[in-house]
């Protein structure tokens, strides 16, 4: 039997594919730790502002409040997020996004 040669190329080009594009991707993990973060920061600032504001008999339930919707909306983002992360595939982004520790330094992360 006589194989040609892009029969025997195949399967080494497919594996070549496989792994160039597993290599496109960024690192679930880095990027998972990075959108909570950055989602942290962006929605503690604002809320940090509104409970505040309340008066101050007020401020603990608010705080309660903000911290339920919180976990709710960074649960129901998080996935979208790591995915866009991992397919932009930016290590400088996503290790600034990690290391922010401000809302303001999180936001310059991404422009």
């Amino acid at each position: 039997m006589v194989v040609s040669r892009g029969m025997q190329l195949a399967p080494a080009l497919t594996l070549l594919a496989l792994t160039l594009l597993g290599a496109c991707k960024g690192d679930a993990q880095k990027c998972d730790t990075g959108c909570r973060n950055f989602a942290t920061l962006r929605y503690w600032k604002a809320a940090d502002a509104e409970v505040a504001a309340a008066p101050a008999e007020q401020r603990d339930a608010l705080r309660k409040q903000k911290l339920g919707e919180f976990g709710q909306k960074l649960e129901s983002g998080i996935d979208m997020c790591v995915s866009q992360c991992q397919s932009a595939n930016n290590d400088a982004d996503i290790d600034c996004m990690i290391a922010a520790k401000t809302e303001d330094q999180v936001t310059a992360c991404l422009k």
